[in-house]
């Protein structure tokens, strides 16, 4: 009885605790109000570093079209002060410890810091949904799944890790995508081999046209197909990902296409702490995009807002006059390309859990709150040490709009070497008004994709 008693207490928890996470009708009614439609303060910070929001960037520059490499509509803004190993203990307060760390490591390493721009955008249907959501969302399977959800932000007043994450994963980028670039891993001598790739995806969350129940019975959330195209070694090896909504009831569906066997495989490694696509294992699966997959592995836990110096704006950083030889140079990236503003974050942390393996013990991300982009991870391993350390360049893609990663940077602090991944400034632009269906990504797909 008295098990019995404990049981029936510890249920009555849990369910008292999912229906405190759901937000209030007085809560969703400040969405446009004094939070931004994705639940971001609207309002400027306490000394106006950060300024208010105002709708983010709503038009794209004159002369800009589609299919362009994005122009920069801050082309005149000047450096505010250059944050460097010398005057590093003045801005601690808004870097994070891995932040730190590349400033330890690396006399050259600097951020140039410039006015900060609140310029992410999104359509008003991915607004409308948000406010539709909100309050109706749920997480389900211990956190590993979403439903009630569809095309915006599920919890844009989160009240714990997990929702955090959840909006990171779901965040809007559009319908439907191809790109073409790569990826570099520099040695320590500044030596690189261009990974060249061709991607498409399909994210069926972010449809016009979807509805919380279809998404929950298809259980699919996006659609993924990548090819190598370079070196000539590798190229035609690919890679097709069905990422679904619940991934308890349905993993991840992984195929993989290797030219040598001239064969389609399911992949089911492609996952967690498997290492990337041609990565020289400097980064896991599960840091493409700066996390994504199944958060099962860990504890989460929203520890709350901060102000952190992220990149933002990474209009030179993506232009195609900025070539990649100029970029990529040993130990990071060249700092005269980035630029750096101050905005607020989410932190949130993921401690492994007992019992589950992954090369990360610990995971600290900061999460635009405009956005939902991560924009900085601090990776830990086992024993508690900072091992890498992974930066996302955004900006605004004005023909969608969103604001989404340009290039994202994988530091691993022991080997001193880095990878940086969605290089495009000497190839074509993607193209968000490409339209794609289910049959563009089966396993007949993948495999004619990878022997074209």
């Amino acid at each position: 009885m008295k098990k019995l008693t404990l049981l029936s207490s510890a249920i009555a928890l849990v369910l008292s605790a999912s229906a405190l996470a759901k937000i209030s009708p007085d809560q969703v009614a400040r969405l446009g109000a004094d939070l931004t439609p994705l639940g971001a303060e609207k309002a400027a910070n306490k000394d106006g570093s950060i300024p208010a929001w105002e709708g983010g960037i709503t038009a794209a520059p004159a002369g800009y079209k589609p299919g362009d490499h994005h122009p920069d509509p801050f082309s005149g803004d000047k450096v505010l002060f250059t944050i460097d190993k010398s005057n590093l203990a003045k801005y601690k307060d808004s870097l994070s410890p891995g932040q730190l760390a590349l400033f330890e490591l690396y006399p050259t390493y600097k951020m140039n810091v410039y006015q900060t721009r609140r310029t992410a955008s999104y359509p008003q249907y991915v607004y409308d949904a948000t406010k539709d959501i909100a309050g109706k969302a749920e997480l389900v399977q211990g956190g590993n799944g979403i439903i009630n959800a569809a095309i915006g932000i599920p919890f844009p007043i989160p009240a714990n890790g997990l929702e955090a994450i959840w909006n990171h994963t779901v965040r809007y980028r559009g319908v439907a995508a191809t790109r073409n670039g790569g990826q570099a891993a520099p040695t320590a001598t500044g030596d690189y081999t261009l990974i060249g790739f061709d991607e498409q995806i399909m994210f069926k969350y972010s449809d016009k046209a979807a509805t919380a129940e279809a998404l929950q019975a298809e259980n699919i959330l996006f659609r993924f197909k990548q090819s190598v195209t370079t070196p000539a070694r590798l190229a035609g090896t690919a890679l097709l990902v069905h990422e679904t909504m619940d991934q308890v009831k349905t993993p991840r569906q992984a195929w993989t296409y290797n030219t040598g066997q001239r064969r389609v495989r399911r992949a089911p490694n492609v996952a967690y702490d498997a290492p990337g696509t041609a990565s020289d294992g400097l980064r896991t699966t599960d840091d493409f995009d700066m996390f994504n997959g199944s958060p099962d592995r860990y504890n989460w836990k929203l520890v709350g807002k901060k102000e952190l110096y992220i990149p933002y704006n990474s209009y030179k950083l993506h232009s195609k006059d900025t070539k990649y030889a100029d970029l990529l140079k040993p130990g990071h990236i060249n700092p005269e390309y980035v630029r750096w503003e101050k905005h607020r974050v989410w932190q949130v942390e993921a401690q492994l859990k007992d019992g589950m393996r992954h090369v990360y013990g610990k995971r600290v991300f900061f999460i635009d709150e405009d956005s939902w982009q991560i924009h900085v991870a601090d990776l830990y391993d086992a024993r508690g040490e900072l091992y890498r350390v992974a930066v996302a360049h955004g900006l605004n893609y004005y023909e969608v709009p969103t604001h989404w990663s340009t290039l994202e940077v994988y530091h691993d602090l022991n080997s001193r070497r880095y990878i940086a991944i969605g290089l495009d400034n000497e190839d074509k632009m993607y193209d968000f008004s490409v339209k794609l269906s289910d049959n563009d990504f089966t396993p007949a797909a993948l495999r004619r994709e990878g022997t074209r």
